[in-house]
């Protein structure tokens, strides 16, 4: 078996191979004896150049890695999303107490590397993006710093909150002040693809706010305390959302002030921008962007990639 070009914690490979159509630094998170799309593509040089923030104790400013790798395949933009323009908060601090095991879902090997590490890769190489802030417990920090080489993009680190919305704002107060847009992501949703993540900048964008979602396909009914229906909702106005969820910087402090001042609960980040009476934009994804949460859906991702060999 081939080395790898980056060391991981030993997670066990498996026989599988990858889909042909996803990015290649997410084929390269594969053993290279598991596929042939890349052995007569180019070798690709990499240069790092990292320095590394040790935390003050005293104090809850967050640890910083700064990554400068000089690599070929990077996205280029659409023209109306500006480079360097972006900023993601990338959500890693989830338990995963439905999956049933004492690591976090995130960090389950996928093809034999974890969870999160696919998005983390994906965003990391569109042009637009300026840093990706990760949210994540300071124990697998060192699951990202290890794959630090691999991106030319600022990365930062932050502690979880309680909820949701706690670890967005969190992510939101490292925010780079000149960054005009925020990407917020599950890492949980490994397949996002670099098409949908590119609609969904653009749309966010061109309306302040933009969230990727696919029409519901299943009949939806609404029950009572007692579970008898009540009604059934028409399926054709119901949209299951996602992640990226994409918001203007400022739209999205305005946001969380109002949320905060009112002690406001919110399940999804577009949600902080709905209390302002702001239009949230929704982008049509892929249902192959699935979310992590189950071992069936685990299995079901291995299964997306494996089906586009």
């Amino acid at each position: 078996m081939m080395a790898l070009p980056y060391q991981l914690p030993p997670y066990r490979l498996h026989s599988a191979r990858p889909a042909s159509s996803y990015p290649p630094h997410v084929l390269n998170m594969i053993p290279k004896t598991h596929y042939r799309l890349f052995l007569s593509s180019r070798s690709r040089r990499r240069s790092a150049d990292v320095g590394i923030g040790v935390k003050d104790e005293t104090t809850s400013s967050p640890v910083q890695i700064h990554c400068v790798a000089q690599e070929e395949g990077r996205h280029e933009g659409s023209g109306i999303v500006k480079d360097k323009s972006v900023s993601v908060i990338l959500l890693a601090g989830g338990k995963g107490k439905r999956m049933g095991v004492s690591m976090p879902k995130q960090y389950l090997p996928l093809l034999g590397k974890p969870i999160a590490l696919y998005s983390f890769y994906t965003l990391s190489k569109l042009s637009e993006v300026k840093e990706i802030i990760v949210v994540c417990d300071p124990s697998y920090k060192d699951v990202f710093e290890d794959a630090c080489e691999e991106i030319q993009v600022e990365t930062k680190f932050v502690l979880p909150g309680k909820e949701r919305q706690d670890s967005v704002f969190s992510g939101l107060q490292e925010v780079d002040e000149s960054s005009e847009l925020v990407c917020i992501h599950d890492s949980a949703r490994p397949l996002v693809s670099f098409e949908d993540v590119k609609k969904v900048l653009k749309d966010g964008w061109l309306n302040g706010a933009a969230v990727l979602g696919v029409p519901v396909k299943a009949t939806i009914k609404e029950a009572n305390n007692d579970l008898f229906v009540v009604r059934t909702l028409d399926r054709k106005t119901l949209w299951e959302m996602q992640t990226p969820q994409v918001i203007k910087s400022d739209l999205l402090r305005a946001g969380f002030e109002l949320v905060n001042q009112e002690g406001l609960e919110v399940t999804d980040d577009v949600s902080i921008v709905e209390h302002l009476k702001h239009p949230v934009y929704i982008t049509e994804g892929s249902y192959t962007n699935i979310k992590v949460t189950t071992p069936d859906d685990l299995l079901l991702a291995e299964r997306i990639i494996n089906m586009e060999t």
